[in-house]
Order: structure tokens, then sequence, then C-alpha cells
């Protein structure tokens, strides 16, 4: 599975710390390029473009970021006229904010900035999003689903990602709004699709030889439906609750790392054979 993810990965499950040791926020950055990182904000997402921007701007300068560029692209006849100047060509690290994944895929799919984002990640830039830009990082991302509920066929919809990491699928602000059941729902339509669930002030550093790392204060729930012995997915009504047997589920702290080849779990220095 290691060509099977695009670049340099950090995705984050949301809430990271702004105001203290911005342990995930400061990592992006040394990735970057430390005091050398010149970084992209990419602000889709957002109905507050600006105001986010400004926010993030501010931290990265004063985590020691040398230079950080807004890509204040609203709408599709923004994203498919971006022109490459050398400001962004000497991009190193990319930040897509939070707030509706749908509206970041349906901005940039298959413009401009979408082409410029994959030819930087090609080119060893750090691809970090945060909340719905985590959960659009995925060649499969969820859209909605319903929260705090036993798992339903019903629970979950999904939609084409931005397509940086093939057969994984991403739920953010994962314990604290109780998206299991939807995880799970995924995977069941889905057994070959690692499902990964993060909680806030949480990230995965994910590498191209396939392998992530667990950073932050939470956890990532690893749910892999490969090991399902009996699932009604298919014979189950619309809102009647599924059946999963020998789900297979790793909780995973800062720390800990992930073989997504073997889909195995081991310590962040194990070699995990």
């Amino acid at each position: 599975m290691g060509e099977k993810t695009r670049g340099r990965l950090l995705i984050i499950g949301g809430a990271e710390d702004k105001t203290g040791p911005c342990l995930i926020l400061r990592f992006f950055i040394e990735l970057a390029g430390g005091d050398k990182a010149v970084v992209a904000l990419i602000t889709t997402a957002t109905e507050s473009p600006r105001q986010v921007a400004g926010e993030y701007r501010e931290l990265f300068l004063q985590l020691g970021a040398a230079e950080v560029i807004h890509l204040d692209v609203s709408d599709r006849v923004a994203a498919r006229s971006l022109r490459l100047t050398d400001r962004l060509t000497d991009v190193t690290g990319i930040f897509l904010t939070g707030g509706d994944q749908l509206r970041l895929t349906s901005i940039l799919g298959g413009t401009s900035v979408s082409k410029w984002l994959h030819a930087a990640v090609r080119r060893g830039a750090v691809l970090a999003g945060t909340s719905a830009g985590a959960a659009a990082m995925t060649h499969i991302m969820i859209v909605s689903g319903r929260e705090e509920s036993a798992p339903k066929r019903s629970s979950v919809r999904l939609a084409p990602g931005l397509g940086f990491l093939e057969e994984v699928v991403v739920d953010q602000h994962f314990a604290e709004r109780g998206r299991i059941g939807r995880l799970l729902a995924v995977v069941a339509q889905n057994p070959h699709i690692l499902g990964l669930g993060l909680d806030e002030d949480t990230a995965v550093k994910c590498d191209p030889t396939g392998f992530f790392t667990v950073i932050g204060s939470g956890a990532c729930t690893v749910v892999d439906g490969l090991t399902i012995g009996h699932s009604n997915v298919s014979d189950s009504g619309v809102g009647e609750p599924l059946a999963l047997t020998q789900v297979t589920v790793h909780v995973l702290p800062a720390g800990y790392s992930f073989n997504l080849d073997g889909r195995k779990p081991g310590l962040a220095d194990s070699t995990m054979d």
C-alpha cells in the first residue's frame, strides 16, 4: 500500500492545540523545513477564510515559518485561474483548514489549484489537513453521518476525496463526537478500506513508505474490516442496526505506529516485522 500514499501527509483530527505547546502545528512547521518553511494556507473549506487564515498565519510565523501564503480560493473560478508564481513553486508545506470537506472537494476538484496541490506534494511538500481538511485527503471521504448511534447502512454518506491516501477513510473529532458507529458502517460496506478515527488534538504522520505514526494528546482508532466474519449489511433495512462480527479494532495513542501494508500496529520505534 505504500505506493498508494501520495507523499508526506499530516492528518489532524481537528481542534489541535493553538494556545499551549502547539505540538502538532509545531511538528508541521518542522516537517516543512523549520525556519525555511514556506507554507501555503488553503481555506476553501471554511466560510470565514480571512479570519481563519489570519489565525493560522500568525501561529505559523510564531512557530518559525519563513513565509505564509494565503490561497483564498472560495469558488471554482478562483480555483481554475491559479497562476503559478515563484512564491508557489517554493512552497514546502500546505495546510488545509477545517470547515466543510464537500465544499473543499467540490470547489477544487479538477482545477488548477488541485493540479498544483498534487504536483507540490509529489515534489516533496508536506500536506497537512485538520478536521474537514483531514477528511478530504483520502480517495473516498465521509461527507456526513449520524453520530452517537449504532452502525446502520444509512448512517453515513460518502463522496470522492482529494486522493492522497487510498484504501483509507478518515473520521475526525472521533471520540469527542461519538463517531465509532459511522466508521463501522463505512468499513461494513467497504471491508478492504481501513477506517481511521482521529480524536481532537491528535494527528497521524503518514509516509510514502506506508507507515503512519500517531502524535498529539488523543488516540487514533483503526477499524480493519478484512477480518469480518459475518455482516448483514446487504440484507438489513436502511434504518436497521448492522450485524458485524470479528471486526479488528486498534486504539493507538501517541508513540504508536501502524503499517498500512501489513495492517499491523506497533511502537513507533519498532520494526513491526
